[in-house]
Order: C-alpha cells, then structure tokens, then sequence
C-alpha cells in the first residue's frame, strides 16, 4: 500500500482509505498527557505531531503484517528509507513492543538512555491509558461461512482493495488460489488473506 497518508496520533494513520497501525510499537494516545520538569505535557500530541512531521506531502509506504482487534492494518511504513515506527521511538515519543518484534527495542534503549520524549520524565504506557480510558469499539464485520458467495462478481473482475472491503463482501478469508486472493493482503504468507485476528 502506498500514498498520503493523514496522521491520527503518534502510530496511526489512514492511508488512502484505510486505517493504518504502525507495527512493532505503541505510542501515546493523542489526549494522553505525561509529565515532565514539574508539570503536565501534551505527550500524545506531541507524537501524532512528530509522525505527521516525517508524512507531510510524502508517500507512504507500508506492508502489512497483521490487522489488529479494531480491523485496523498493522504495517511496517516508509518514508523513502526511514522506517516511521523506528522514527517514532528514536524520538522517544513511542515504546517498543518486543512482543511482536525485537526490532525497534535497541531504538528505545537509546532513546531511553539519552531521556529522549517519554524517558525525560514520567508517563503511563500507552496499553495502561487505553485500559482506563478505553475507545469505543466498531463492531467487528461479518464473515460469511462461504468464501465464495454467489452474488460474487466472476473471478476474472473480482478484486479487493484491502481486507476490509472483502470482509463487506463477505469473501473473507482468501485462500491462496482462490478469485480475490493477493499475498499484499496475506501479512505472515501463509497464503491465507484477511484471516480474523488471532491475539498474540
């Protein structure tokens, strides 16, 4: 996936329609505060304003690997050749989440080292905030049973832009061979697209 992209807070962004999550980590969310010197600090906003720094009137992009319990992509994105999720924590304003993947932890031990953003004073992980101050959360689409129902077009027209629009379609998952089917929206390549979220 590729084009504009316009920034929702520190690690997350709609990308041509689509809502994108930044893989491997977890930023402020954008009313999270944190504190810093002897007061409070818009640390949520400052993120989302440090990705849509790096986004502004640039191409973004991102490879999907996974998609997460609120339908969103999660996806390694570029800017030319900065990795967006590595330039979030190297600023500090974003944790690593090693549970995922150890890429990004040695940016926060340097971030953390230099008390870069976050590590300059004291703040709540961003899964905390979330758990006190949850977001509502769109109900899930329905999947049919029948990966191939009969008001499908024919094979040879039939095309998804991501996985939300084949889960409306109702022609989700997408298995390897099957009208529809493209490896972009086949995350890990086990030749299954747009399979339900399955938690880590």
């Amino acid at each position: 996936m590729s084009g504009p992209a316009r920034v929702s807070d520190g690690d997350t962004f709609n990308l041509t329609g689509i809502v994108v999550r930044l893989y491997g980590i977890d930023a402020p969310e954008l009313k999270q505060t944190c504190t810093r010197g002897d007061g409070p600090w818009a640390c949520g906003q400052e993120a989302a304003d440090k990705l849509a720094a790096i986004v502004e009137g640039q191409s973004v992009r991102c490879e999907q690997r996974d998609i997460d319990d609120y339908g969103r992509t999660v996806a390694m994105c570029q800017v030319g050749i900065i990795d967006l999720s590595a330039a979030v924590v190297d600023a500090g304003l974003a944790v690593a989440l090693p549970k995922f993947t150890a890429a990004y932890v040695p940016n926060e031990a340097r971030a953390r080292e230099r008390r870069l953003g976050l590590w300059g004073g004291e703040f709540q992980m961003p899964a905390e905030y979330r758990a006190i101050n949850p977001a509502p959360r769109q109900p899930p689409a329905r999947v049919s049973e029948d990966p191939r129902p009969a008001t499908l077009p024919p094979a040879s027209s039939l095309y998804f832009r991501d996985c939300r629009e084949a889960w409306a379609a109702g022609a989700a998952p997408i298995y390897r061979g099957q009208p529809g089917y493209r490896s972009e929206m086949d995350g890990d390549g086990d030749g299954i697209a747009c399979e339900p979220y399955r938690p880590r």
